[in-house]
């Protein structure tokens, strides 16, 4: 039986397989999603990742045979891969191979093939879709492997998503048409074996987002539209006048708002830029005041690159945001504070008066360019002494404060370990290592930024955030920056718990030490903390309540809640329990609250009560039990969960 469309070269291990439409649509159905994914990740990034997205749809759905006769096509053999149906075996194939045709450059004197052009279908009008965001790892791989050919990618994809020995790789990329093979499975080698990354959400073009394109220049088309003449205006103005193409705003989106204030925004000659000295003469000690520094501030491409991006991010542009954060441009022109090479990038950050926005590109080009952005509004001189600038390689870089005197590295874990000094230039200092990305069960050091200016010494620490968070300690309304050895050592056995507040707009944490309970095996005395972090949003407040027993490196959560005035400045009250198991083998409820709490009562798995602020009663292991305290004013308190 005649086939109806055009087998692919067999590769030397080919077998012959009869694969009808029937069959092949079945495989399709149930297949859809990986190769759907699989056509995602061949296809070139530079085509942004909407496009990606239906191309690689359009690629899926276009791989069934034409007709409805049964097709014949050469198929490598499959003995050791995920799949041994030639249905599947055959859809990927064609899928491979129109993803890897999409990527080939156009040629001025050929025909371009079907998979080149935009897809015709599916098409959806008025939004953008892309996947969902993964973390930094997936954001990573991205990257490393826009850098590979086409070939390349596929072989890495073929080795990690579908689980196939470099022999069945080989055959199936010869088959695809590629040469070279053996050339292709070197350069992928240089990325990685990350082969679990891809099946991240990064990578799925069937769990989608979507956002509006852009609304006002749909209007302006839609007018356009009336009258062929319009609509070659429009696209000569968005295409085609000096300073609003594509070329001098680099990753940006097309331009769509025309206006006094949108303009300004875009321009670098109009930014702020304050004076080295203001800020010892100012009523303001706040980012307001931070003259601009860096070795590219005179630098108006770059300027204006970061301005553009701000203003419209592109597709291919990493944005991110602090919870409560707007990421849309300024209102006008904003502050420059930083603009200079670190690390293999050129970073620029500026200051509207809300947020802190940083935008990062690489020194070779702008692919793979990022836009962060951190709320800072009413920041106090504690809380605006510091930026993060960089981090890379597990360390970070801060841009500091003009009134910052010294910086020094902390480690949290160890108070009476001295500082140790990091060198400040221009503002930028050294590196020093990040507990940004550590895990908390791994949790073997803390370090945190020791700053020193006219009014003291507090402590800082990278929550994976542009702002890094200040550590207080003390009866919440009466708290104090971390500076000498009681709260260095009030902080060192909780400072791991910092992590489970990373990336939460985190302003301030606090830790309280508000009760003391002698342990009822007479073995010691234990302590109770309450960690309470504060944002710059003024929602999403987290609570912990954590249990340290005599002679514990860390300290044990024995509750925590989010959303809660408890241990904060409103309502300076808390109230936890925990299970403890004494060193004779026998199991207690341990509770407390702070120090105006007049009586406690347990109830439900474990029942007893206390008329202090202290409570200790036997119980089983695993046991559950319901707290509630009476204060001395005479309100009731609830335990924390």
């Amino acid at each position: 039986m005649q086939s109806q469309d055009v087998a692919p070269r067999p590769g030397p291990a080919s077998v012959e397989a009869v694969v009808d439409v029937e069959r092949a649509e079945a495989a399709l159905v149930e297949h859809y999603p990986r190769l759907v994914r699989l056509a995602y990740l061949v296809l070139p990034p530079s085509l942004g990742r909407n496009r990606r997205v239906v191309t690689a749809h359009s690629l899926t759905q276009r791989a069934l045979p034409r007709g409805r006769t049964a097709a014949t096509p050469v198929i490598p053999a499959q003995s050791t891969g995920r799949d041994s149906d030639p249905g599947y075996a055959f859809l990927r194939l064609r899928v491979l191979r129109t993803a890897l045709e999409a990527g080939l450059p156009l040629r001025r004197l050929a025909w371009p093939k079907r998979s080149q052009l935009p897809p015709l279908l599916p098409q959806v009008w008025g939004l953008r879709l892309f996947p969902r965001s993964g973390g930094a790892d997936e954001l990573a791989l991205d990257q490393r492997l826009s850098a590979l050919s086409g070939p390349a990618r596929a072989a890495y994809v073929l080795r990690g998503l579908e689980k196939l020995p470099d022999g069945e790789v080989r055959d199936v990329l010869a088959a695809a048409g590629v040469e070279d093979v053996e050339d292709v499975l070197e350069e992928a080698d240089t990325v990685p074996a990350q082969y679990a990354l891809l099946d991240s959400p990064e990578f799925d073009p069937c769990s989608l987002q979507a956002r509006p394109t852009d609304l006002m220049r749909r209007r302006q088309h839609t007018k356009a539209a009336l009258a062929a003449g319009a609509a070659l205006l429009v696209c000569g103005a968005l295409l085609g006048l000096p300073g609003e193409g594509w070329g001098p705003d680099g990753p940006a989106a097309p331009p769509y708002a025309q206006n006094p204030a949108a303009e300004a925004a875009l321009d670098p000659a109009q930014l702020t830029k304050v004076p080295a000295l203001a800020w010892q003469s100012s009523a303001r000690t706040d980012f307001s005041v931070w003259p601009a520094r860096g070795d590219l501030a005179d630098d108006s491409a770059l300027l204006r690159r970061a301005l553009a991006v701000w203003a419209r991010p592109g597709e291919t542009v990493a944005v991110s945001a602090t919870p409560g954060t707007p990421s849309g441009g300024p209102s006008g022109a904003p502050q420059l504070l930083y603009a200079g090479a670190v690390d293999n990038a050129r970073v620029v950050i500026l200051y509207d008066g809300l947020r802190i926005a940083r935008y990062a590109e690489p020194l070779d080009g702008t692919a793979g360019a990022a836009l962060d952005f951190s709320r800072v509004d009413n920041a106090t001189r504690a809380e605006a002494s510091a930026v993060v600038l960089s981090r890379a390689d597990g360390n970070v870089r801060y841009l500091m404060a003009p009134w910052v005197k010294k910086a020094a590295e902390r480690d949290l874990l160890k108070p009476d370990a001295g500082a140790m000094d990091l060198t400040v230039t221009d503002g930028v200092t050294s590196p020093m290592a990040s507990p940004a990305a550590q895990q908390t069960g791994a949790c073997s050091s803390w370090n945190a930024l020791q700053v020193t200016d006219g009014t003291g010494t507090r402590l800082l620490t990278d929550l994976a955030e542009l702002v890094p968070a200040r550590l207080t300690t003390g009866r919440p309304g009466e708290t104090k920056d971390v500076s000498g050895t009681q709260a260095l050592h009030t902080w060192a056995p909780y400072s791991c718990w910092l992590g489970a507040m990373r990336s939460a707009g985190v302003r301030t944490v606090n830790a309280w030490a508000y009760a003391r309970q002698p342990l009822p095996d007479a073995t010691g005395a234990a302590d109770w903390v309450c960690s309470r972090a504060e944002t710059w949003r003024g929602g999403g407040e987290r609570v912990l309540a954590q249990f340290r027993t005599p002679g514990a490196t860390h300290a044990t959560v024995a509750a925590k809640a989010q959303n809660v005035p408890a241990c904060g400045a409103r309502d300076p009250h808390v109230l936890a329990g925990v299970l403890w198991k004494a060193q004779a083998g026998g199991w207690y409820l341990l509770a407390a609250g702070t120090g105006d709490t007049e009586s406690i009562r347990a109830t439900g798995g474990v029942r007893g009560g206390s008329e202090s602020s202290l409570l200790a009663v036997r119980a089983k292991q695993g046991a559950r039990a319901e707290l509630k305290g009476t204060l001395e004013s005479g309100r009731s308190i609830d335990g924390l969960k």
